[in-house]
């Protein structure tokens, strides 16, 4: 667009961290803030925050690990009481299912200890690559993935930075192009920023910090 500046993703986050300090964190963050940063916890709570809303998640979160926050006391959990667990998340018999499959597995097979590798989280049934980027990035703080929700794939397509139709190719566009140090922060940044800043429907553009970089594309209507 024009007068625009040339997009520089330094800049885009050295403005993002004043922007969001304020704001609600994303649920696995917050999470993490609260002291359920083991990588079991992060993948357990990543899980459960599929289709559910942050606030959701956290509460449902803090309940389940005020009860099981490791394999072994997860597993010994039976299904009716860890259904009532994760009362108000989203499907909570399937990911009731989920997670007590995986607790088994992680005892089983790996040790007692969560595998650190995209390629052996996403082999848990329910966990796809954001879960199982949110798992390395925020339980085992490795750059390994790029973690793709709606927030950030509306927002660095909205800038710009990335072109992609879908969350999967926007994952992949941001592996090949943006610098690894971000790979975790993007997710932290973007989801708060997405919900109060940067939203789906009239963004408040007029008061953005990056609205002289951003390209505004597909934006319509604006505050």
């Amino acid at each position: 667009m024009d007068g625009k500046h040339p997009f520089d993703i330094d800049t885009a986050f050295q403005r993002l961290r004043p922007a969001v300090a304020g704001l609600p964190k994303a649920a696995m963050f917050a999470l993490r803030d609260a002291g359920h940063n083991s990588p079991f916890e992060q993948l357990v709570g990543s899980l459960i925050s599929a289709r559910t809303r942050d606030e959701t998640t956290e509460a449902v979160c803090r309940r389940l690990f005020a009860v099981a926050r490791t394999p072994q006391a997860m597993a010994e959990l039976d299904f009716p009481r860890l259904v009532a667990l994760l009362d108000g998340a989203t499907f909570p018999e399937p990911k009731a299912r989920d997670i007590l499959a995986l607790s088994r597995r992680i005892l089983g097979e790996h040790g007692g200890r969560v595998p650190d590798s995209l390629e052996a989280l996403t082999a848990f049934h329910g966990v796809g690559p954001k879960i199982a980027a949110l798992t390395l990035g925020v339980g085992f703080g490795l750059p390994a993935a790029v973690a793709v929700d709606v927030h950030v794939h509306r927002i660095v397509n909205r800038w710009g930075y990335v072109t992609a139709r879908t969350p999967e190719k926007t994952m992949a566009a941001l592996h090949e192009r943006l610098p690894p140090a971000y790979w975790i922060e993007i997710n932290e940044r973007l989801v708060p920023f997405g919900k109060w800043v940067c939203t789906g429907e009239r963004p408040r553009c007029s008061t953005c910090p990056l609205l002289d970089m951003c390209a505004q594309v597909g934006v319509t209507d604006h505050r």
